[in-house]
């Protein structure tokens, strides 16, 4: 992994911790990076603020990062949420507003009174980090003068980790598990002293799966609306850099940031997964760091440093590569528009033929039916990467087999794209509820076919994700998927294929009947968005590399490993998608000392997702996490369980949570709870 090295024009003090006072009383923890001289030479401040527990869980990547900004003449605050790491109060869900947006409205009015502070506060964050500062800057904070969001979205129903196209996705399972480790977990006894155990106490009498929030929700209602900066464009008034990469589940959103707000913005996809750009797999990594440094400059400190001349909306206009599960590098090269949308895309029509062709000219019309074997999707990958090992959609083949395939001639000349693709199908189903999954698909002339981008559509939502109908068996319906966002060149001699299946699992949850679908050919298109290249993308000016520096110093503990694999069992004919890893925070290092605060952070992982081709009420998903922490004579441990299955009128949720202090066991909770299929 690169880090920037310090070289600084300040020396830099820390605070390993410093109390932010709530108009209610409760205090927030921080850690802070600053120059040395702040309170003398008063400096704009950077916010970043998340659950993530400051004092182990992001340490490794804070420190770099928040001592690289100090270093260059800002005072750095990485604030735990309250009810998170080190802060009073209880966490209940994601983005509320009493209290996360109000408390982050009062964090960064008490930062800008400090006397180290000049007044002027910036904010900053990946996923959640990068979500509530784009929710804050719409809360219009008189001190906020400028974001930078990361791997964010700015549409919390359409593109965040719970509904896609109407669909439940099982990240959203996945990330339900994921927070209960995280929130159920205590306090530092050497931050907080010794009312650590009743904050812990109070945490877990108090937590519940938020799975059960989100189970009450498919619909897009004012709960996903809350928080969904795209309700309301205008609300933002201060600059935004906005950023993510092509292996990411966020990048919808940064054209749409680029295209909806009108105040000075920059967006930026490169090639990268859930992870800061500096870090950036699959490469190349670019120097996040000294860019984002510029952002900070320009807005916080009024230099001229030409960063608002530069065009708004800049990616990575990925080349063709074998299928793989995972990449080290990406070959391309950076574009850019000067505003988006721009006139120099132009949308190019290829029709889905009855000979499975897809062409200029529409021929062969007539109705293609099939009905896709559930496990249809299962090399489709995880829908959100975060840079480890396995988790790319693989060969296609394999799904192309089980879906319905339409492809053009081979090219013969290069193709490329820049935007999102979309599909009008004429398509009739059935059943009353029914999926459909389109995926783009760049095939070589040996056959090997790598996705490029995929979209799912519940098409009960065809019209609506507000107010979804359910389907008239028999009826064909014209309905638009739209694709994943996405800049790819498709070279000479290859084969541009459109995949239709009527599944797509494990990525969404399947729905209770295996739906028959006809689609009309001839009338069903594939819209794509093309862009001739320009010979002045070639004098973009370049980034700056990320520069290697020591990490933050870690020993381990015991060695700790990461396994991801599929299985069909022939007996039964049960299709299985699993993971287990030792590790997690830190890699796959398995228990790991900081040494920095003499304390081991262990955490282990399983998950485990099932299905049956013949039947789509076999699904069901399981995950465990188990994370601990020891210093000395202090060894806490939490463990936690979620399940997922359904029936043909029901989702069911069930999970679990056991929290160890030592070696004694001093709860144990369990929650059961079944939500209505609601045209899902």
């Amino acid at each position: 992994m690169k880090r920037i090295v310090e070289n600084f024009s300040n020396s830099v003090r820390n605070i390993e911790n410093i109390w932010i006072p709530m108009s209610d009383g409760t205090h927030l923890g921080a850690r802070i990076w600053m120059p040395d001289d702040a309170e003398d030479h008063p400096v704009p401040a950077i916010l970043e603020y998340i659950p993530y527990r400051k004092r182990e869980s992001t340490r490794t990547r804070d420190e770099p990062m928040h001592r690289y900004f100090a270093g260059h003449g800002y005072a750095c605050l990485r604030v735990d949420i309250r009810g998170s790491g080190d802060s009073e109060g209880l966490l209940n869900d994601e983005y509320l507003q009493v209290h996360e947006l109000d408390d982050a409205q009062e964090v960064i009015a008490w930062i800008a009174r400090q006397p180290w502070c000049d007044g002027k506060v910036g904010m900053m964050g990946k996923s959640w980090g990068g979500f509530n500062a784009l929710q804050t800057a719409a809360l219009q904070p008189d001190a906020l003068k400028a974001i930078i969001a990361v791997c964010a979205t700015d549409d919390r129903y359409a593109d965040d980790v719970h509904y896609m196209g109407g669909c439940l996705l099982d990240a959203n399972h996945m990330w339900s598990a994921t927070m209960m480790a995280f929130n159920n977990r205590p306090p530092d006894p050497e931050i907080v002293g010794e009312r650590w155990l009743e904050m812990w106490r109070e945490r877990l009498e108090n937590d519940q799966p938020w799975a059960m929030h989100w189970l009450r929700h498919p619909r897009r209602d004012a709960y996903w609306k809350h928080g969904s900066v795209c309700e309301d464009y205008s609300a933002i008034k201060v600059p935004v850099y906005a950023i993510a990469g092509w292996a990411d589940a966020y990048t919808n959103a940064i054209p749409r940031l680029m295209a909806g707000l009108d105040v000075p913005r920059r967006g930026i996809i490169g090639p990268w997964a859930h992870i800061y750009p500096h870090d950036g797999v699959p490469g190349p990594a670019m120097g996040f760091l000294q860019d984002a440094l510029r952002w900070w400059d320009r807005w916080l400190k009024n230099q001229n440093n030409g960063v608002d001349k530069e065009p708004d909306y800049r990616v990575w206009m990925q080349e063709s590569v074998p299928p793989a599960k995972n990449y080290c590098e990406r070959p391309g090269r950076w574009v850019a528009e000067a505003s988006w949308p721009s006139r120099n895309i132009e949308p190019h029509r290829l029709h889905l033929n009855g000979d499975r062709s897809l062409a200029d000219r529409s021929r062969k019309r007539g109705p293609i039916s099939f009905c896709s074997p559930a496990s249809t999707g299962i090399d489709g990958g995880e829908w959100c990467g975060f840079g480890m090992a396995g988790e790319l959609a693989g060969d296609q083949r394999a799904d192309d087999g089980r879906s319905i395939c339409f492809d053009t001639d081979p090219l013969d000349q290069c193709v490329e794209i820049m935007g999102q693709p979309a599909v009008i199908l004429k398509i009739a189903s059935d059943k009353p509820v029914a999926q459909v999954a389109v995926r783009l698909n760049d095939v070589a002339p040996d056959g090997a076919s790598t996705r490029v981008t995929y979209g799912v559509l519940n098409l009960t939502h065809r019209n609506s994700h507000e107010k979804p109908r359910a389907l008239k068996p028999g009826k064909s319906y014209t309905v638009r998927v739209p694709l994943n966002d996405i800049a790819h060149a498709f070279p000479p001699g290859h084969r541009i294929r459109v995949a239709v299946s009527s599944c797509y699992w494990p990525l969404i949850w399947p729905a209770p009947e295996a739906a028959t679908l006809t689609l009309q050919s001839g009338s069903s298109v594939l819209e794509l968005p093309v862009r001739a290249p320009r010979d002045d993308d070639a004098d973009l000016p370049a980034f700056l590399e990320p520069e290697s520096a020591p990490d933050v110093p870690l020993s381990q503990v015991s060695l700790g490993f990461f396994k991801r694999w599929a299985e069909r069992d022939q007996l039964t004919g049960a299709v299985s998608c699993h993971v287990a890893a030792d590790g997690g925070f830190f890699g796959n290092d398995g228990t790991i000392r900081i040494d920095a605060i003499h304390t081991e952070v262990s955490h282990q992982l399983s998950n485990h997702q099932i299905i049956h081709d013949d039947d789509p009420l076999c699904a069901s998903a399981h995950q465990e996490q188990s994370t601990g922490m020891a210093r000395g004579d202090w060894r806490v441990r939490v463990d936690i369980r979620c399940s997922q299955w359904s029936t043909a009128t029901h989702i069911h949720h069930e999970a679990g949570v056991d929290a160890w202090h030592g070696d004694e066991k001093i709860s144990s909770r369990t929650w059961s709870r079944k939500f209505r299929r609601d045209l899902l």
